[in-house]
């Protein structure tokens, strides 16, 4: 390596992250620090604003900067606070110079928040704190765990939370993965071929130094980037140009045994649930009515679904008579503008086999089922 470019290394590589981004990052941390240090004067007057910039700062860049990152989350923020404290706290009372207890007391606190899993950069400001903080810190001695550290510790939790996930629209904590929904203990679908969270780990293990993202951003950013080349090579498909138009509906208020009818006669396996105005408000299928007639002993199978689909004539009853009373609600849908790719983990890992289609006025226009996706997908590859 050349002069130039050991120098050039110095400088971090380029992340494209847009302005708007950067802007609401910088306000973030910002409000946050200035609520934090305004209660705490507040409560512990100017002698409190000193240990709040020399902590608190270093935090507010991680938690609003890198939200996602495993050295920004509410254990290691709070984990690594109270872990270095103590360390400090009592290095300082057991080490007459104060150059020999910060070097003694930084390593141990470091040691200490990687075996506890709380690694956190704070942690070592507030360790030389701790040690450097003259008479007031002294005086406090373990009582600083309280006051003025966990006032700070549960204003900067509690704003990070409400301003990440209220008005910067970030989730924090970080959002694990959900759990496979295949009850089989198989692994998911998509989770069987290509990279998997094991490689991911396996990786992250074999490089050597710490990696300041998640193994669950990375899997993210991996699928990101997937999804991306997908979309490259199948070309502009869109889910209005494979889904069916001309699919049965049904309404809340419509009979059981109507609805049980056009699932029959139109061969399909679910039918979505629309109000007046063409909104999507849930989906009844062949499952539904499994469930809802409780036909768990094969040998009265047509007897009990026989039962269940006759109206009973009455104005009140226990048992169910329309769609809207065993459907299921809350009904994920997707953009008729929007790529086939997407649906590939909706049809596969997320179990699903039918998804309704929406236009821009988010009315029904068309569903997509699984096998309409596979043909779609066969017919790009072929392209």
């Amino acid at each position: 390596m050349g002069l130039p470019a050991f120098f050039k290394s110095f400088i971090p590589e380029h992340q494209p992250v847009a302005w708007q981004e950067q802007l609401r990052t910088a306000l973030g941390a910002g409000v946050a620090i200035l609520l934090t240090g305004a209660i705490g004067h507040a409560y512990l007057g100017d002698q409190g604003t000193p240990w709040l910039a020399m902590s608190m700062g270093a935090s507010a860049i991680l938690m609003f900067g890198l939200p996602g990152s495993p050295l920004a989350q509410p254990w290691s923020f709070v984990g690594g606070h109270l872990v270095s404290a103590v360390i400090g706290i009592t290095c300082a009372r057991a080490i007459a110079a104060p150059w020999l207890a910060c070097g003694i007391a930084l390593g141990l606190a470091i040691g200490a928040m990687l075996m506890l899993r709380c690694l956190h950069p704070a942690g070592g400001a507030v360790t030389l704190i701790t040690i450097l903080g003259g008479d007031p810190v002294r005086r406090l001695g373990y009582d600083f765990l309280w006051m003025p550290l966990a006032l700070n510790l549960a204003l900067m939790l509690l704003l990070a939370l409400l301003i990440n996930n209220l008005l910067l629209g970030r989730p924090y904590p970080a959002r694990r993965k959900p759990d496979n929904p295949h009850r089989s203990g198989d692994p998911a679908p998509l989770a069987r071929t290509g990279l998997t969270a094991a490689d991911i780990a396996a990786s992250m293990r074999q490089f050597g130094v710490m990696v300041d993202v998640s193994q669950a951003d990375l899997n993210t950013l991996f699928e990101s980037a997937q999804t991306l080349a997908a979309q490259r090579r199948l070309g502009q498909i869109r889910c209005r140009d494979i889904m069916s138009t001309r699919i049965a509906t049904v309404e809340f208020g419509t009979p059981l045994d109507e609805a049980w009818r056009l699932l029959y006669t139109h061969k399909v396996n679910a039918l979505p649930v629309l109000d007046r105005y063409r909104h999507v408000i849930g989906i009844i299928t062949l499952v539904d009515f499994l469930k809802a007639a409780q036909l768990n002993q094969p040998a009265r199978l047509r007897e009990r679904l026989l039962a269940f689909l006759q109206p009973n004539g009455k104005t009140h009853s226990d048992k169910a008579e329309v769609v809207g009373q065993i459907m299921t609600a809350h009904v994920l849908t997707v953009s008729d503008q929007m790529h086939i790719v997407a649906l590939v983990g909706l049809l596969s890992d997320r179990g699903m086999h039918h998804v309704p289609i929406v236009d821009a006025r988010d009315r029904l226009c068309g569903m997509v089922t699984q096998s309409d996706l596979i043909a779609a997908l066969f017919e790009g590859v072929q392209h």
